[in-house]
């Protein structure tokens, strides 16, 4: 989503753009192409790169002689990388956009090109761009080459996130919940990084104080068929409370229904959906990693990872505080996010990164 936000407020008369995916075209392969810009498919199955495809990618870049190849994501970084050096490309830009690269939270292959991305990091990218602090400081320490390493974090919309009294009604509509229901949502697609289960866990025990509360949760595989999260529910005799909405694409609709949003997650980057949030004005609590911290400040709530009890207990505070409260608190969110993470500020600075490129 940030690769998109990036493209949509980009320069398109001083720079051109395409899109190349590894895999097949995703949801938001429409959302970039009716932005006028092209996306390329190459098929290879997730977790299985293909020499072919390789192959393809390299003459594909081959042809279209770009100025500089930017690739996202770590079997991109790699993949990506390693193609554009055998087409030739003069410039190669790595992107890592997650902090945690613990072995028992990622996948062994994910944890495999990260490390071997550190060895090659070097030699391979001119330049590392880097969504967080916090990942900075841990790529370090895998050994990624730090003197190519920088920070430009995410950005966010200020006009699509935004408080919309309307939107929240008509939300809370679609779920049968009355206005006066204490929501608290979590967008997150289901991965072990997003700790669904901690998340769960704390809802349980937020039922015993506030027996009224609903959680509201949408994602990629977060639905009835999911049947590792429908256990977790139903382990807490929960399912009458919860709301399981799937893959959407009216996130900022969702998130203005929510009295609190929550990341539960044990590995971040640089969180979207805080930022969302926070524009939206809506309280945020979070766990402390990535820059999730550094995003909040003062304006929600941090508690350590894995802890549901002390995840709980933060949100329970902010359902439990006036709502004069948790408004103020909405919008001082919203107004840290225009002060530093606005979407256009963000875009700039990468616009600066490619100028530099092209006048070299």
């Amino acid at each position: 989503m940030m690769l998109y936000k990036l493209l949509s407020r980009m320069n398109a008369d001083e720079f051109d753009s395409e899109v190349i995916s590894l895999t097949d075209a995703g949801p938001v392969a429409d959302k970039i192409r009716s932005l006028g810009v092209p996306v390329h498919a190459l098929g290879m199955k997730r977790g299985k790169p293909h020499p072919v495809a390789m192959i393809k990618l390299s003459s594909l870049l081959r042809r279209k002689k770009p100025d500089l190849v930017q690739t996202w994501l770590y079997h991109s970084d790699l993949i990506g990388g390693l193609a554009a050096k055998l087409a030739g490309s003069n410039k190669i830009y790595w992107s890592i956009r997650q902090s945690n690269i613990d072995a028992d939270s990622n996948k062994r292959t994910t944890v495999w090109i990260a490390k071997a991305c550190a060895k090659l990091s070097s030699w391979l990218p001119d330049k590392i761009i880097v969504c967080s602090h916090a990942a900075l400081k841990s790529h370090r320490a895998l050994g990624y080459y730090s003197e190519k390493m920088f920070v430009i974090p995410n950005g966010f919309d200020l006009d699509e996130f935004r408080p919309d009294p309307v939107a929240r009604k008509s939300v809370r509509k679609e779920l049968k919940l009355d206005e006066n229901v204490l929501l608290v949502g979590l967008v997150a697609r289901f991965d072990p990084q997003k700790d669904h289960r901690n998340f769960i866990e704390a809802a349980q025990l937020i039922r015993e104080k506030i027996p009224a509360a609903h959680f509201m949760l949408c994602g990629e595989g977060i639905d009835n068929e999911n049947k590792q999260l429908m256990q977790w529910i139903e382990k807490g005799k929960m399912e009458g409370c919860f709301h399981l909405l799937g893959i959407r694409k009216d996130v900022a609709r969702l998130i203005v229904a929510m009295d609190v949003a929550v990341s539960s997650s044990l590995g971040e980057g640089f969180p979207n959906v805080v930022g969302e949030a926070m524009a939206c004005s809506v309280p945020c609590v979070v766990t402390d990693v990535g820059d999730s911290a550094l995003i909040v400040a003062d304006t929600g709530r941090v508690v350590p990872a894995k802890d549901p009890d002390a995840l709980a207990t933060a949100i329970i505070g902010v359902l439990q505080a006036p709502p004069a409260f948790r408004e103020e608190m909405g919008e001082l969110a919203r107004q840290r996010v225009k002060m530093n993470y606005s979407l256009d500020s963000v875009v700039r600075k990468y616009e600066a990164v490619f100028r530099e490129v092209v006048n070299v």
